[in-house]
């Protein structure tokens, strides 16, 4: 929808079709798990536009409950069927992709009995509140320990619901520098949360009104089991059309975010992007991404020429009372990216130590031997953590070295810093041992 707004703004008289399968297009998706949180707001309180404005005041031709299955490059049609099971066949001379991403659910006995479910589009957060409701769930399962999961927790423990969440793997945040994983873990866990790591899932079974996680060592019982182990690029069927893919199964576009056809472009969750730390492509299915590729698309298609530098990676999230920050690469994403990565970790204050309120921060800098590189930050704190990261960012941004950064002139009053900011003593740290 960013794409067909802007490109109706650049060219009033262009014919802008929008297929879409479901029946909703403009919403707030990262609001639903704190729509959740709160049993007397409606989920359509996130609801950002309705379809009807799209279509009246901004004259696109925007078809809801439309599925497409196919394209045709040669003939350049989109083949699919509405929600009466009607056919239908529609020409481009320009096409976009924009088919997200999709959770993640694995291949396994009792994923698909009822109560078991995944967070993605707003159909899935009314099914979410409406099964916690109606069945007045007070003990529920999280496979996953990612953003959705950990945001997750936190909304049903508002709700009072007992949760336990479950993951194969042994690490709680496995990219995480495991000093700053350590603050978050006993966070979730001091606010009553149950966390079960290491344990392979091996089906879902119901027995009463409850369902069984069970893993060979151990079994956990709810009432629901949200599915949260992460989500894929939706793009089967642009690989179905014989377009290339990148990173994850991502649909691999160039700076202009056009495909390897040279009449179809890709953006939001289903694409790819490159890194603008190692120049190379990679998948991160972030929002803001998504509204600026749709942006540049529109800019491209109407004959404004547009590239796009790339991403940081750039990530934030609330989990209780902490704020969780992160921009860059972590030491193992740098070492795999062939840099010499060093580190400095440091643990100080949020705000001068004599002012009220004060609390600590933990914050980790990453930098390359080699070149002297600023590669990345993680930062986590009870206040200030995510407004700090936006300037680690700007700094990958325009490549700036470890030292540059340690210069930077950073505001300073007590309310808000210690004299030196966090992220200035974590860098000083960094450039002494560099």
């Amino acid at each position: 929808m960013s794409a067909a707004s802007r490109a109706k703004r650049n060219l009033p008289d262009l014919e802008v079709t929008v297929l879409e399968q479901t029946e909703d297009v403009s919403y707030s998706a990262c609001g639903m798990p704190y729509n959740i949180a709160d049993p007397d707001r409606e989920m359509d309180d996130l609801v950002v536009r309705h379809a009807h404005v799209f279509r009246e005041k901004q004259g696109i031709d925007l078809r809801t409950g439309h599925r497409v299955e196919g394209i045709d490059r040669s003939a350049k049609t989109v083949t699919g069927k509405n929600l009466d099971g009607e056919e239908f066949e529609i020409r481009y001379d320009n096409l976009l992709i924009a088919t997200g991403a999709s959770p993640i659910i694995p291949d396994l006995p009792g994923f698909d009995l009822p109560g078991v479910m995944g967070l993605k589009s707003l159909e899935d957060g009314k099914k979410i509140k409406d099964f916690i409701r109606s069945q007045d769930v007070k003990k529920l399962v999280i496979i996953g320990m990612g953003y959705i999961a950990l945001e997750m927790c936190e909304a049903l423990r508002e709700r009072d619901i007992e949760v336990h969440m479950v993951k194969p793997r042994p690490i709680f945040l496995p990219w995480m520098n495991p000093q700053l994983a350590s603050v978050v873990k006993e966070e979730v866990e001091g606010q009553g949360v149950f966390i079960h790591m290491g344990h392979k899932i091996e089906r879902i079974e119901k027995s009463g009104d409850s369902l069984n996680v069970m893993c060979p060592d151990l079994t956990l019982e709810g009432q629901a089991v949200l599915v949260a182990i992460g989500v894929r690029p939706s793009s089967e069927m642009a690989a179905g059309a014989g377009l290339e893919l990148g990173p994850s199964g991502s649909i691999a576009v160039d700076r202009t975010l056009k495909t390897n056809d040279e009449n179809i472009y890709s953006a939001g969750d289903c694409a790819d992007a490159y890194h603008v730390v190692t120049g190379q492509k990679t998948w991160v299915p972030l929002a803001l991404r998504a509204n600026r590729a749709g942006w540049a698309v529109a800019d491209n298609v109407t004959g404004r020429r547009t590239e796009l530098e790339g991403i940081a990676g750039s990530a934030v999230f609330k989990v209780f009372d902490l704020e969780v920050a992160r921009t860059g690469l972590s030491t193992n994403e740098a070492e795999k990216a062939g840099f010499d990565p060093m580190e400095a970790v440091v643990k100080t204050r949020s705000r001068a130590h004599a002012h009220p309120g004060s609390t600590t921060m933990h914050v980790q800098i990453v930098g390359d031997k080699k070149s002297g590189r600023l590669l990345g930050m993680q930062i986590v704190g009870r206040e200030g953590a995510v407004h700090r990261i936006k300037a680690p960012s700007v700094a990958l941004h325009c490549k700036m070295t470890v030292e540059a950064f340690s210069q930077c002139d950073l505001a300073y009053a007590p309310p808000f810093s210690p004299t030196w900011d966090p992220m200035l003593t974590a860098a000083n740290q960094l450039v002494k041992r560099m």
